[in-house]
């Protein structure tokens, strides 16, 4: 099922999802099964998996270092299709433009297509650890209102390269990012907003937020987009705070501000046990504050260890 039809299903009812990582290399995937087990009494209706892009590696060789461009947790699909079979739930994977060329998105979207898999979140991505800034793979997208049109062309029938019309038309539900607090290389939140706009009328169905920690900034953001005509279901996407050093890489990865009050009750903990507490609280509060606004779904982003999420689930849902 659409994403957009599971929202449209529970209309009235704010919702809850979640966003894994695949496992790196050399991993098993039943450490995630034991991740996403404890979440599944809470009826998420769908689940994201995230791509990693490539990376540069360094192997010894003859005394000297070779440098190899490898990924480190491979497998999002395969993991979407193993998640959709054991839990019967709906599964959304991150398809990038940095590190895939459209031949390579392409033969993605037929494999998701083939598994059952109606949902693809359609991202830029970031610039690989060597870039200054973001650069296209050779003969990849630069911008993800290109990768969004090219999975919509699918749906018209239209795939790379044809030489015959098909009327075989995968109908993929696309969901794109949003940044209430911009996008670190947008010169400001309009022209975000209308970078924003542009994913949406090139196909994309519903956006999903970047994190943030103060509920204002998404309540705004919301008002600045319906402002401009983008109608489409905008949902929040919350991450808890969990170890003190997020006090600097968050807003220096992400460019987002903390809130002070935060940033003090952070600042007073002792140990990293005493920050995933405060981190669970004010989650938990900034959901009950969003779930009274009525948004239609609330996502979190777990990532690694699902035992905060759990406790804040518990208390919202």
């Amino acid at each position: 099922m659409k994403v957009t039809e599971h929202l449209e299903k529970g209309a009235g009812k704010t919702l809850f999802s979640f966003e894994i990582i695949p496992p790196k290399k050399g991993h098993h995937i039943k450490d995630l099964y034991e991740n996403i087990a404890p979440l599944m009494e809470f009826n998420p209706p769908f689940i994201d998996v995230t791509t990693s892009r490539e990376e540069h590696v360094y192997l010894e060789k003859d005394g000297l270092l070779d440098r190899r461009i490898t990924r480190m947790r491979p497998g999002t699909v395969g993991i979407c299709a193993a998640i959709k079979h054991k839990f019967d739930v709906d599964t959304v994977p991150h398809v990038l433009c940095g590190g895939f060329t459209k031949e390579e998105t392409e033969y993605l979207l037929v494999d998701c297509h083939y598994l059952g898999i109606d949902n693809v979140m359609a991202l830029r991505g970031d610039a690989m650890s060597h870039q200054k800034y973001f650069e296209p793979t050779v003969g990849g997208h630069q911008y993800a209102t290109q990768l969004v049109d090219q999975i919509k062309n699918l749906s018209k029938g239209t795939y790379l390269h044809n030489v015959v019309e098909t009327d075989y038309k995968p109908n993929f539900c696309i969901g794109v990012a949003g940044y209430p607090e911009k996008h670190l290389e947008a010169p400001s939140l309009q022209s975000d907003l209308k970078r924003l706009k542009e994913k949406v009328a090139a196909g994309a169905d519903y956006v999903v937020t970047q994190m943030f920690f103060d509920n204002q900034k998404y309540f705004d953001f919301v008002a600045a987009a319906r402002a401009i005509g983008i109608t489409v279901p905008i949902i929040p996407g919350l991450k808890p705070m969990a170890i003190n050093r997020h006090l600097q890489l968050l807003p220096q990865v992400f460019k987002i501000d903390l809130p002070e009050p935060l940033i003090k009750d952070v600042e007073a903990c002792k140990s990293n046990a005493d920050v995933r507490a405060v981190g669970v609280d004010w989650c938990i509060q900034q959901s009950k504050e969003l779930l009274a606004a009525g948004v239609p779904l609330i996502h979190y982003y777990s990532m690694g260890k699902s035992d905060n999420i759990r406790a804040i689930a518990t208390e919202v849902f």
